[in-house]
């Protein structure tokens, strides 16, 4: 079992690594691979950084818990994922060419020309957070995985997967990840699919599981018990609420920078069509296998449902897959965390600091020190896996989306309203986190709607005085 997971390490650490031969030594080779990446690498690097530990770890406790109502999480996300990128993802690529920006933050700032310094270095603030946030807890996912099957220390996960992103960010920046990401997304597939085969037919076939999962009481429930309105009402709330999730990738500058990797505007289709085929069917998969889990472990009180798909890997295989499987989840972790961690340093070193102070040098050592940090708070995190990735994304989504969205269509906003629409959309997420509400409607909704409702305001307010100043009798 270990031998077979070090064996898939390895061999994304060269994948990782071997990027070093195609490196240009600049900042944009870095943070953008000069944009010349194949549409297929980029989709497959998008959804595998998309479907992390979140997946393997967060998505399959979740439905462990909350049986086939979760798959509304599913169609809700999937669902408000694409329709962000029927005309987002293109116009935030055509914008990167005209702006000559290599950071998410850069792009946003400016978008028509103009130099909102004020506006970038608040993205980059909000992003430095939140992503470090982020990839602590795919850290963390990493480290539950190694605790289960091989009894180590929780700790011990969460350093190695910091010096394996270390090695391969260190070695070719955005390309390595991307590499490495469209390795580990075959490798996560796999594994998933493996698992779902072998607890199917230790169950008895289709039949027979479906059979198990009814005898839960509760389990086979169409929508959760906790909605916020009674019957077909609150089901549609419920997956109103994860359509938002999903929209919110475009919130995200680790799966969005992906996209402006791409050698040509002309194959966005192309790189869409990997992202969604990969997607849907290892979402299915997940849902699948986190069904199983709970018919196959039963309900154990105290157990962390976030353990379910490690422990029934043990349980189910031989020592041989259930490395692969391990494999799986580490790859899925690593695909995310290098992402983020690079996002961070171009945050940090690109938005942040001063451009003068750019060097290869420099952006490698942020890129180290940033990994430590988000290995730090992995140390002192309380969260779990599910919580804190949903707390973190939502952030990111109710700060940026609305922007990104408005910016899409067209519109001009001016840098106060812009910046106010990023703090009350962000803010309103966190109160709504606060009190409580995110048990029952997704709060990067609450934020995604109060940015959407300050730049329409802004917009009325344009208008109205236009209006005034063309009726003025001096005009």
């Amino acid at each position: 079992m270990i031998l077979s997971f070090i064996f898939f390490l390895l061999v994304f650490v060269l994948i990782g690594v071997s990027s070093l031969f195609q490196s240009r030594g600049d900042k944009k080779d870095y943070y953008l691979a000069s944009g010349s990446v194949h549409p297929a690498l980029v989709g497959l690097s998008a959804v595998a950084t998309n479907n992390s530990g979140y997946m393997f770890i967060g998505v399959i406790g979740y439905t462990y818990v909350t049986g086939l109502a979760s798959i509304w999480l599913m169609c809700g996300w999937i669902l408000g994922d694409y329709l962000g990128s029927t005309f987002i993802h293109s116009r935030l690529h055509q914008s990167t060419r005209a702006s000559g920006e290599v950071s998410y933050a850069g792009v946003l700032s400016n978008w028509h020309g103009e130099n909102y310094e004020r506006l970038q270095k608040l993205i980059a603030l909000i992003s430095l957070v939140f992503l470090m946030a982020y990839s602590s807890a795919q850290l963390v996912a990493g480290s539950k995985a190694l605790h289960v099957l091989f009894g180590w220390p929780q700790w011990a996960g969460a350093v190695m997967g910091t010096v394996l992103v270390i090695l391969y960010c260190f070695a070719g920046g955005i390309r390595a990840s991307i590499w490495t990401d469209a390795a580990q997304s075959v490798v996560m597939m796999l594994a998933m699919g493996l698992l779902l085969v072998v607890a199917v037919n230790s169950l008895g076939g289709i039949d027979g599981a479906i059979q198990r999962m009814d005898r839960v009481p509760g389990f086979m429930d169409w929508f959760p018990k906790d909605e916020v309105l009674p019957g077909l009402a609150g089901g549609i709330v419920f997956i109103v609420g994860w359509m938002f999730a999903g929209l919110s990738v475009i919130g995200q500058p680790h799966i969005m920078v992906r996209f402006m990797t791409l050698d040509d505007i002309d194959h966005m289709r192309q790189a869409r069509l990997w992202y969604y085929l990969w997607f849907i069917v290892f979402y299915c998969m997940a849902t699948a296998v986190g069904m199983l889990s709970r018919v196959y472990l039963g309900d154990m009180s105290s157990f962390d449902a976030e353990l379910a798909l490690p422990t029934m890997a043990q349980q189910l295989l031989p020592p041989v897959l259930v490395g692969l499987i391990l494999a799986g989840i580490f790859a899925a972790t690593m695909s995310t965390a290098d992402s983020l961690i690079l996002s961070c340093s171009a945050s940090l070193t690109h938005d942040l600091l001063p451009h003068k102070s750019e060097n290869m040098l420099l952006l490698k050592s942020m890129t180290t020190l940033i990994a430590l940090s988000a290995l730090l708070w992995a140390f002192v995190n309380s969260q779990s896996v599910f919580s804190l990735v949903i707390m973190a994304w939502s952030g990111l989504a109710s700060a940026f989306a609305p922007l990104l969205i408005v910016l899409s269509l067209g519109a001009k906003p001016g840098q106060k309203s812009t910046l106010l629409a990023v703090c009350a959309g962000l803010s309103a997420a966190l109160i709504w986190r606060y009190l409580g509400w995110n048990n029952v409607v997704y709060e990067g909704m609450a934020g995604m709607l109060t940015g959407l409702l300050i730049f329409y305001g802004d917009a009325q307010y344009r208008k109205m005085r236009l209006g005034w100043v063309s009726s003025s009798p001096d005009k």
